[in-house]
């Protein structure tokens, strides 16, 4: 029998549910349910529900009524409330991650676009790596990432390390403490040159998140400007209850003559 040990006890039940559908089960397994949940792991059957509920929330499973509860692998999930490594989002979806390492190198500031160096936060003279990468799931291609990073806060990273889980090593490996991400999602149509990095038709849809990595709460570490293929991505969130109405927070994005922005159709930088 194990027992959760550390608080809080509904996030490290979380944890392990995630670990446990990951290694343990198949798409469309039966899962266990609250009242097995909470003998299985010594908690209340209110904490095994939020649990459930979560996992729900997060298209990890599904309930279907009057039957159980079901494992739901079709697509990978993205969470919008937590920062959890593509490796981790893959193998819970049943599926085996992989990553090609297109480009990595190292870039003076002042030659990247000054979006970015704001972005980080970082004078122009400053060295940053610069990477490309390929996120395969089961050998499909479903992500395609442009990423900067400050070389000052991990100046030892490696070819090896960015060609496999960059928080693995950036927590493992460079002491580094990932505290969180802002980040603009947006539906784009994929240009000629980044559907084929994708494997898809050129103007097939998909997900362009633009993001800023921080860490020690107000650090910026990376940059990042990635596109999920919308047939293998469904982004989700848990929203809470009705409030008063807030002004809405955004800005308007300028578009040029093709109707994309100016930046979405340029060619990552080649080493």
């Amino acid at each position: 029998m194990r027992r959760i040990e550390r608080n809080p006890v509904y996030q490290q039940l979380n944890d392990v549910l995630r670990s446990s559908l990951a290694e343990e089960y198949s798409r469309g397994d039966r899962f266990l349910t609250e009242r097995e949940i909470s003998e299985k792991f010594q908690v209340s059957r209110a904490t095994a529900n939020k649990a459930l509920t979560s996992l729900v929330s997060e298209g990890l499973i599904e309930f279907r009524r009057g039957v159980g509860t079901f494992v739901r692998r079709d697509v990978i999930d993205y969470d919008v409330r937590s920062l959890v490594s593509f490796t981790e989002k893959a193998k819970t979806a049943g599926k085996r991650p992989s990553t090609e390492l297109i480009t990595f190198g190292e870039i003076s500031a002042g030659e990247v676009d000054p979006v970015v160096v704001k972005g980080l936060g970082v004078s122009s003279d400053a060295l940053l790596w610069e990477m490309d990468r390929i996120r395969l799931a089961d050998g499909v291609p479903v992500i395609y990432e442009h990423r900067f990073v400050v070389k000052s806060l991990c100046p030892k990273l490696t070819r090896i390390q960015a060609s496999g889980s960059l928080y693995q090593a950036w927590t493992d490996k460079h002491g580094l403490h990932v505290a969180g991400v802002d980040e603009i999602i947006r539906a784009v149509l994929l240009s000629t040159a980044e559907a084929r990095h994708l494997q898809i038709s050129a103007r097939s849809p998909g997900l362009e998140v633009t993001a800023v990595g921080y860490v020690y709460e107000q650090q910026p570490l990376w940059w990042e400007r990635t596109l999920y293929r919308g047939d293998q991505y469904e982004f989700r969130s848990r929203l809470g209850p009705i409030q008063n109405a807030t002004p809405a927070r955004g800005m308007l994005r300028l578009s040029d003559s093709s109707g994309g922005s100016s930046s979405r159709d340029k060619e990552p930088r080649s080493k």
